[in-house]
């Protein structure tokens, strides 16, 4: 069988499968994203996932079961962590040993946060590791009332800077403007977080604040080149849906598109597939992790995923003979489980071309390299001596 011209990466943020073997060392032993969504629902009506081999990686109470097709199996992150960026850069090749810096325990140094508020002319409010929704609960309104003279800092258990915005009093332009202060602030090394956020929320009262699509992350760059760069250079298409590219900040991507949901992203894919692509088409449905999962909301995460399956329906029947379909995720992000934040855990890999007629389930992986190094081989590409994982494209083909 020839090798695919077009791959398609799907990640489901924060769809987890069960925790690592260290996950006790982050505080989530008992977290497992599927299992406990799934004892939540019923029925439970996933059965493109369920066909792709899901129930091969973890049985399911209430999704019926179906004859699977393609190849399956479990990633585990080689990196230290639990993020959003970790995870997709280790997809990409990275190994990340040294966490990006938090400040869950602490909030921002006083110097830190003196110097924002200089630069930016804005009076600095909360300042500390919070729910998104909670903190607009708590100070949404005061930072309204103050026609955004005020600005809302927060961070969570991950090494994140976040900015809530009014979109019609401080404006999107200006949260933006903002947050590019910040991230250049927090380039220092004592400072240095992985993404500064800008949270842009609407809304009159406590009770009706809600955060829109207008999101933007600001990442640092990747350590070293990763996949996407490699394809760039070797004149492959890399197509960036959802937030990949700012993950990625911009590196490696050939073209980047905005969605303002996990089902807008599914349509964004399906119909950039449908073009003449030689390379990569990676997308991100971050709903799952923002909307719901940090939310500890396991009907909604549930909901979001008989949505997804419906979309992923629809994409597999364009799959021609050229096209390879990879579903994965990033990190756990157990809607049952304690706290508000990511959980450390396994996550599923499932491939799937037109030609494949039968499942096999793959022994349990090492690392989430193991997609970028499979991407590499199919487009003949050398990757670089400090990259890791293996390339699984003999078992697919």
């Amino acid at each position: 069988m020839k090798k695919f011209n077009k791959i398609i990466l799907i990640v489901v943020d924060s769809f987890g499968i069960g925790a690592m073997d260290d996950a006790d060392e982050y505080g989530d032993k008992e977290a497992n994203t599927f299992a406990h969504i799934d004892a939540c629902m019923d029925p439970f009506l996933i059965p493109n996932l369920m066909k792709l081999g899901l129930g091969n990686l973890q049985a399911s109470k209430h999704a019926p079961t179906v004859q699977p097709i393609g190849v399956q199996c479990a990633l585990c992150e080689q990196s230290v962590g639990k993020d959003t960026t970790t995870g997709h850069w280790e997809m990409m090749g990275l190994h990340t040993k040294t966490p990006f810096i938090t400040f869950t325990d602490t909030g921002f140094p006083r110097e830190l946060i003196e110097q924002l508020e200089k630069e930016s002319g804005h009076t600095v409010i909360g300042n500390k590791s919070a729910s998104g929704t909670e903190i607009l609960k708590e100070l949404g309104e005061e930072e309204l009332a103050s026609h955004s003279e005020k600005m809302i800092v927060y961070t969570s258990a991950d090494s994140v800077l976040q900015i809530c915005g009014h979109e019609q009093s401080m404006g999107l332009e200006e949260l933006y403007r903002v947050c590019g202060i910040a991230r250049k602030i927090t380039m220092k090394p004592q400072w240095k977080v992985g993404r500064v956020i800008a949270r842009p929320y609407i809304g009159k009262d406590k009770d009706h604040f809600e955060r829109t699509s207008n999101r933007k992350d600001l990442s640092v760059d990747p350590f070293e080149p990763t996949v996407l760069d490699l394809l760039k250079e070797n004149k492959k298409d890399v197509v960036a849906i959802g937030k990949i590219s700012d993950i990625f900040n911009g590196k490696g991507i050939t073209k980047a598109i905005h969605s303002e949901s996990s089902v807008q992203g599914m349509e964004q894919t399906i119909r950039e597939m449908k073009k003449d692509y030689n390379g990569l088409i990676f997308t991100n449905l971050v709903d799952f992790d923002a909307k719901w999962g940090h939310r500890r909301d396991p009907i909604g995460y549930g909901k979001e995923l008989e949505t997804f399956d419906k979309k992923l329906g629809e994409l597999l029947e364009q799959i021609d003979s050229k096209d390879l379909l990879i579903v994965t995720a990033d990190h756990g992000n157990d809607p049952c489980y304690r706290g508000t934040d990511h959980t450390r855990e396994k996550v599923p890999f499932l491939a799937y071309h037109k030609q494949m007629d039968h499942s096999k389930t793959l022994e349990e992986q090492k690392s989430f390299g193991v997609i970028g190094m499979t991407i590499l081989e199919n487009f003949d590409i050398q990757k670089t001596s400090s990259m890791i994982g293996v390339s699984l494209l003999d078992q697919l083909i």
